[in-house]
């Protein structure tokens, strides 16, 4: 088995991942007693999602009794530039890295499924492949992978890629060889933490995601706390801070892979264009993008919120417009835009 690995490996930089690793299912069996006192403490706020099939979530075991091995693959996504550069661009917003592009999911599971067809090829076995989407803890498996550690900001972080990569998973029947599990190189570093602009996370190694941005402008429904608007500055779709600051990013490579490559529509949009579009609009902007699963009211509440940490009056019409919108948060934050605006 250890020469179908070493080939394994191989193919699998072969069809474009940057990294593989094998653990057992059970690798990481802390999981299941973390996860359970994080969604306790209701730390997972409305993501209901992480509450449910928790048991799958904290024992791949239990998802598939049958899987004896965890192939875990890093793919990377990163940028070009400086995504912290354009949070001084007031009138600009600021979307996360890995959404600037089409939906990672969809290039990320073709290459599962490549990888997954070659290996069933050389060895029959069953196998499954996930990719962010069903109750798999991929960061955990990952470690134990030896793709990398979850760092203080609770993100995997590599030697070899820095921050900026996505996880994939496949499960199968064959008891391939196991790769050591990766240890904790962050030391006395906190950049990350202090990088948070709204202080989310409680303790290295802790996140509450409830004051993270990207939970805010992402997953939370409904208006934001107002005592955290002014801190989302012109993120409008999640934020890079705490990745973006990691001192392991001088190992960073700008991706190959054009599905990852910044629009260049969405490498620094005008806030006015984007407070302006109606559901139609959106839905045809954002086609194909991670952003279109937010809804066009979810993401103009955002685009708002920018708007009134902009300090630019010339914005005041483009929030002005909005008040009477038909989406309640969306028709706050206009509110809220222009008090911050017009004094």
């Amino acid at each position: 088995m250890q020469a179908l690995a070493t080939r394994l490996r191989a193919q699998a930089l072969e069809v474009g991942f940057s990294d593989m690793g094998i653990c057992a299912p059970d690798a990481a069996p802390q999981t299941a007693d973390r996860l359970a006192r994080y969604v306790d403490a209701g730390l997972h706020g409305q993501m209901g999602w992480m509450a449910e099939r928790m048991h799958w979530r904290g024992s791949p075991s239990d998802l598939w009794p049958q899987a004896k091995s965890v192939i875990m693959l890093a793919e990377n996504y990163g940028p070009d530039q400086d995504p912290l550069a354009l949070l001084n661009m007031r009138d600009r917003g600021s979307i996360s890295v890995y959404a600037r592009n089409r939906d990672y999911h969809t290039p990320v599971k073709k290459r599962l499924k490549r990888l997954a067809r070659w290996l069933i090829e050389q060895q029959p076995c069953e196998v499954k492949v996930f990719v962010d989407t069903a109750p798999v803890m991929e960061k955990p498996l990952a470690q134990a992978a030896g793709l990398g550690w979850q760092g203080k900001h609770t993100n995997l972080v590599s030697r070899r890629l820095g921050n900026w990569f996505f996880l994939g998973a496949i499960f199968t029947t064959l008891d391939l060889p196991k790769d050591p599990p990766e240890p904790d190189h962050c030391g006395n570093c906190h950049a990350c933490l202090d990088a948070c602009p709204t202080d989310a996370f409680i303790a290295p190694y802790r996140l509450d995601p409830r004051r993270c941005i990207s939970y805010l402008t992402i997953e939370h429904s409904g208006p934001v706390d107002p005592a955290l608007r002014p801190q989302l500055g012109n993120r409008i779709y999640g934020c890079d801070d705490c990745l973006a600051v990691c001192p392991w990013n001088k190992f960073a490579q700008v991706s190959h892979d054009a599905n990852y490559w910044a629009r260049i529509e969405l490498r620094c949009p005008k806030l006015s264009h984007l407070a302006a579009l109606n559901d139609a609009d959106f839905r045809e902007v954002f086609a194909g993008s991670p952003i279109k699963r937010v809804g066009r009211d979810r993401f103009v509440r955002n685009v708002l919120y920018a708007i009134g940490n902009s300090g630019d009056t010339a914005l005041i019409p483009a929030a002005r417009a909005l008040t009477g919108d038909a989406d309640d948060a969306v028709a706050d934050a206009a509110r809220w835009a222009i008090g911050e605006l017009d004094g």
